[in-house]
């Protein structure tokens, strides 16, 4: 049996650095690029992308719906990447954001956690949106087959905030209901690592924006307890430095796993040119960690 995932990662994590990078073939970064938008096109950014970074980042991250959006071919280019990924121990963060109840959610899962199907991986994002517990059957089959799950918990977009603030009492702070949405999906996450067997990380993850450090004093949400890994968008192109993650993540900083996307693809389609800005990265992350 291999390690848990969370163990994987963190190991991962201290080989490689924090850095996640994005594999986001949009249409107009695959015509920066002089790529065809089609699967073909796919094929080259992703192979780029590949090369150029997975010796600097602790995880690839391809987006999922950029793939989806060229249908099975598409999906076949996921499917190659995930085996060539697998093969030199490469580990991959699905951003697929799946969500729905009962044997839906089963099928989600045998889909990108399963261990027959071309599409599982190492991890997948999820949506926690119809009720936590309707990922039960991602978050078993995670741990069955020592796969890993980041569970959207408290995100940067402005629309994020009619849902995951809800809850919180007019101070900002938990009430009786047990606080704000995204306080009790954390609540529940740290549980479910609880409740699993891991060395360093639990399997669970949460997806925690890089600029929401606000809003979690607001919401009175303490990261200190969460026991697993989180991946934080918002880095770079984004607006956040890596001094500004590391403040909104102080006190679980060896946990985050830090994802930049157009930072890093702008300085494609050379090879060369991506290694150079992944290991910018990587190493600008490191140095404001204090590593």
């Amino acid at each position: 049996m291999s390690a848990a995932f969370g163990d994987r990662l963190a190991k991962a994590m201290a080989e490689r650095g924090p850095l996640c990078v994005g594999i986001d073939p949009h249409p107009n970064l695959l015509e920066q690029w002089g790529l065809e938008d089609s699967a073909a096109g796919l094929v080259a950014f992703t192979e780029a992308v590949y090369e150029g970074c997975a010796p600097f980042a602790a995880a690839l991250k391809p987006q999922v719906a950029l793939f989806e959006r060229h249908g099975s071919a598409g999906l076949a280019v996921l499917e190659a990447l995930f085996a060539r990924a697998a093969a030199d121990g490469v580990l991959i963060v699905a951003d697929a954001k799946r969500g729905d109840i009962g044997s839906t959610m089963k099928a989600y899962a045998d889909a990108w956690l399963g261990s027959s199907s071309p599409l599982g991986t190492d991890s997948v994002t999820l949506s926690p949106y119809l009720g936590f517990e309707s990922l039960r059957p991602a978050l078993d089959l995670a741990d069955e087959n020592d796969r890993g799950t980041f569970v959207l918990a408290l995100t940067s977009n402005p629309e994020g905030k009619s849902v995951q603030h809800v809850g919180a009492s007019e101070s900002g702070h938990s009430g009786e209901s047990g606080g704000a949405v995204a306080k009790r999906i954390i609540a529940a996450a740290t549980a479910e690592n609880a409740s699993r067997q891991w060395e360093q990380m639990g399997p669970c993850g949460l997806v925690v924006g890089a600029t929401v450090g606000q809003a979690l004093v607001d919401l009175g949400i303490d990261l200190s307890v969460f026991n697993g890994p989180i991946l934080s968008p918002g880095y770079g192109a984004q607006g956040a430095s890596a001094a500004d993650l590391y403040r909104v993540f102080a006190g679980v900083e060896s946990q985050v796993l830090v994802n930049s996307s157009r930072g890093v693809l702008a300085a494609g389609p050379s090879v060369e040119g991506l290694a150079q800005a992944a290991q910018a990265a990587r190493d600008d992350l490191l140095a404001a960690r204090g590593a």
